[in-house]
């Protein structure tokens, strides 16, 4: 409470000071920290081939990758798969369309490149059910894929996402065995909205994570993994440390991880051009009560609290960290920090190149690799 005094004491004569241009570009950046995003315009159709299936993008570092990916598009269809690179210029990207498009076909021009893969449960040719997971904030839909282990794998999806980004890593776990529990959480537009709708930043989602758990040890789990996607990984590491199942959470895995919020916040600032004091100011307003309001937020921002390098010593159980060290969107600096706060915990295999939450796409094998192999030697697999 004692600093929280101290920072509304040096926020409010900051502000003042700024004048109004400088206080309205302050609050405009921490409502954007806080508010759902809708999906970004980050490519653009140049043109398709249905005889030959292939499409052509803009090139961008996303692009231009290889492995498989999807698009989100608009049109005639809304989403579809992506394969190799065929071809590339400086000012293009022509690949493999892995989904048929039909010749006559429309599709706009403003697309959005994405790691997702599989969009809906069917797609995995694996027994599955959907079901609704009591919360404090509501009914929470979830897709459980049943198997044998009494370990459960819980996986939570990143920010602005939706459970559909999980998907491509069912097939690794049910593979081992293991059920996995794919959720969702308040205000992701899949579970219910609460407190205007906007993220907390996994400072109050991990109850509805929490909530997953006990629904898992009440169906036949005695132990779960759990699995976050970008701020996925934020919301499970809080869980690990707040959960009242605490003791039956038996490891992490973390993709593309938030493991701190101030980290991501002012290297996505920097990108986007924004300079000192502006990202300070932004976190600063959504850690008081005074001015969390106006910034959009439902509720203050503790980031202390969500400093996981800062808490590393509370944690206690194994940890698998999958993090590209060109991220591009969330820095793999705070993973390698906590990496190197607690070797005793957490394993880090090295991935470059994949960018963020891509490492499935880009490099599968070593990917799943570093699953199985992480799991087998902490006794998570069935057989061990």
């Amino acid at each position: 409470m004692k600093s929280l005094r101290h920072a509304v004491a040096l926020l409010v004569p900051a502000l003042l000071a700024l004048g109004a241009a400088a206080m309205f570009l302050v609050f405009a950046i921490a409502r954007k920290v806080v508010t759902p995003g809708v999906r970004v315009t980050d490519t653009e159709i140049l043109a398709v081939d249905t005889g030959a299936q292939t499409i052509e993008l803009t090139r961008t570092p996303d692009t231009e990758l290889p492995g498989r990916y999807g698009l989100f598009t608009t049109g005639t269809t809304g989403y579809v798969k992506l394969g190799a690179v065929l071809s590339a210029d400086k000012k293009r990207v022509r690949r493999k369309l892995l989904t048929q498009v039909e010749t006559g076909a429309k599709l706009d021009r403003a697309a959005s490149f994405s790691g997702w893969y599989y969009s809906t449960p069917s797609e995995l040719h694996l027994p599955w059910e959907s079901l609704l997971i009591g919360s404090p904030a509501g009914p929470c839909p979830a897709w459980l894929f049943p198997a044998e282990s009494t370990t459960w794998v819980i996986q939570v999806h990143g920010r602005g996402g939706a459970r559909s980004e999980c998907l491509r890593a069912v097939p690794v776990f049910h593979g081992m065995g293991l059920p996995n529990l794919v959720v969702s959480y308040r205000n992701d537009g899949e579970a219910p909205r609460v407190r205007g709708g906007s993220y907390a930043l996994g400072a109050s989602e991990w109850r509805d994570v929490d909530a997953a758990i006990g629904y898992a040890l009440r169906h036949g789990a005695t132990r779960v993994l759990l699995m976050g996607w970008s701020m996925g990984g934020a919301i499970a590491l809080q869980t690990a440390v707040s959960s009242a199942h605490r003791e039956k959470i038996a490891g992490l895995i973390l993709e593309s991880p938030v493991v701190d919020w101030r980290t991501v916040l002012r290297f996505q600032a920097r990108e986007s051009g924004i300079r000192a004091p502006f990202p300070a100011l932004a976190m600063n307003a959504l850690s008081s009560p005074l001015t969390a309001r106006l910034s959009g937020s439902g509720e203050t921002i503790p980031f202390d609290k969500l400093d996981m390098v800062a808490r590393a010593d509370e944690l206690t159980v194994p940890i698998l960290v999958l993090h590209s060290d060109d991220d591009g969107f969330v820095p793999a600096d705070a993973s390698h920090a906590l990496a190197e706060a607690r070797p005793d915990l957490v394993t880090m295999p090295r991935f470059t190149v994949a960018r963020h939450t891509k490492l499935w796409n880009y490099d599968q094998m070593s990917w799943t690799g570093a699953i199985t192999d992480w799991t087998s030697a902490n006794g998570f697999s069935p057989s061990d």
